[in-house]
């Protein structure tokens, strides 16, 4: 037998299931690519695998429930081809000697600071160790190493800092992700140097908080000479911002989205509430004339900004009146995109030994009551497009074949609605077509290729 071939045969293959947010999903990346460097063969298949990922979120309960729920699905494959099931991420981290204590299946527990050590973790687990190895670190070297980007062409997501300092009363990351550090800009425009050439067309920036970018190793806001220099690459076409803090939203920021033609006129704010008594309550820092004020101001300085926010309802202490406050703000603001999460009481946190805790079910009825409020004013927003042109990034194809599927600037992947397009000539990933747009639903669109030499 050619012995190229036995070596391929001999491969083990391993399948990972990537649970959470972008940020969980680049670590995901990062450690297929890690792998699939080494002797391992990455399938999508999770029944055919040796060996099964789960990188798992720990922020919410909801989150928790998911990934608790994803192990032990894929803790009955052990019972077939799986040899080996091994735990990532911050529920990992966050419960790594529950994880291994209850569901025996599990053969190793990684956490949030040993992701660049997951081959030699795997090598262990497969000389019948159990490994547990969780604690936070402060390098970020792990993410210099090359990634296996699940995205496609069309785009990829930049992790340009991990941790969080802001410490709200509500949340869990400080805790599983320790303080904020940011990368270096030399090694972020490497990694998009790398991605542009593969044919990535838009690099979305992540971070706990992206406005926070460069504080601490620049002494200093680093985000828009971070921009500059990203925007210089050749190949780039599109940059898009997600999770920018309000408080961090400076004028020079807002200069920069609206003269630099690459930027997305796209903002995530997570404003979480608007009653100063909840703002104060949950560590805020903005008060609720900053927040109106900064909102007006972005609409005012640049036309067409899309305006996207994330809500908590039924945090402890919040009141009808507060809740009231809460809804009309949304109904006089009219963000282009919302959500709206439940409170989740984790423990470890503030806000979980505060007094006043609402119950869930308040909670859950605050929650669609503001979401059926959304849902109209995205009618709205939506129709607003009728007859417009856009420039529309082609990601795939609808299940029918009838339409090709894309977004603009005004959607993020995942979290935001689809642009359906009818094109007369074949469309590729990653191309980027005019398409005017011809109807609107709830959250997508309908268009038709106009031009497709966009770019």
């Amino acid at each position: 037998m050619d012995l190229r071939m036995e070596s391929v045969i001999l491969k083990k293959t391993v399948g990972l299931v990537s649970l959470g947010c972008p940020k969980n999903l680049v670590d995901s990346e990062i450690m297929l690519g890690l792998l699939s460097a080494d002797e391992y063969e990455i399938t999508g298949d999770r029944d055919n695998a040796d060996i099964l990922i789960v990188n798992t979120c720990g922020f919410i309960d909801s989150a928790k429930q998911e990934s608790i729920e994803t192990i032990l699905e894929l803790a009955r494959c052990k019972q077939e081809r799986c040899k080996l099931l091994i735990v990532t991420g911050c529920l990992a981290e966050r419960y790594r000697d529950e994880i291994m204590k209850e569901i025996p299946e599990v053969d190793a527990v990684v956490g949030t600071g040993d992701y660049g050590s997951i081959v030699e973790i795997v090598k262990r687990a497969e000389q019948g160790e159990k490994p547990v190895c969780c604690g936070i670190s402060d390098r970020l070297d792990y993410l210099e190493n090359e990634r296996l980007v699940s995205t496609g062409k069309a785009y990829a997501y930049v992790k340009i800092a991990e941790g969080c300092s802001n410490h709200c009363t509500y949340c869990i990351i400080p805790a599983l992700r320790g303080e904020y550090r940011s990368r270096k800009m030399e090694d972020i425009v490497k990694e998009t140097r790398a991605l542009v050439s593969q044919g990535t067309k838009e690099l979305i920036l992540i971070a706990q908080d992206t406005t926070r970018y460069g504080k601490d190793l620049y002494g200093k806001p680093a985000l828009v000479p971070l921009l500059r220099e990203l925007s210089a690459i050749e190949g780039v076409h599109w940059i898009r911002l997600l999770y920018c803090y309000p408080e961090e939203i400076d004028r020079e920021l807002i200069d920069e989205i609206k003269s630099n033609n690459k930027i997305c006129k796209y903002l995530d704010i997570p404003i979480q509430h608007i009653s100063a008594k909840i703002l104060k309550l949950m560590g805020r820092r903005g008060t609720p004339e900053f927040i109106r004020n900064l909102l007006d101001t972005l609409r005012r300085e640049i036309p067409g900004i899309i305006l996207r926010t994330s809500l908590i309802t039924g945090f402890p202490g919040e009141s009808e009146e507060d809740f009231n406050e809460l809804y009309e703000f949304v109904k006089e603001t009219k963000f282009d995109r919302l959500g709206v999460f439940v409170y989740s009481r984790e423990e470890g946190t503030a806000a979980a030994r505060m007094k006043n805790q609402v119950p869930r079910r308040t909670a859950r009825q605050r929650q669609r009551k503001i979401m059926e409020l959304q849902r109209e004013i995205s009618a709205e927003k939506n129709r607003s497009f009728l007859g417009q042109m856009l420039d529309v990034l082609i990601e795939g194809v609808s299940d029918d074949g009838i339409f090709y599927l894309g977004r603009s600037y005004a959607h993020a992947p995942d979290i935001d609605g689809l642009i359906h397009v009818l094109s007369p000539e074949p469309l590729e990933n990653g191309q980027i077509v005019r398409v005017k747009i011809l109807n609107a639903d709830n959250y997508d669109l309908i268009g038709e290729v106009q031009d497709e030499s966009a770019q």
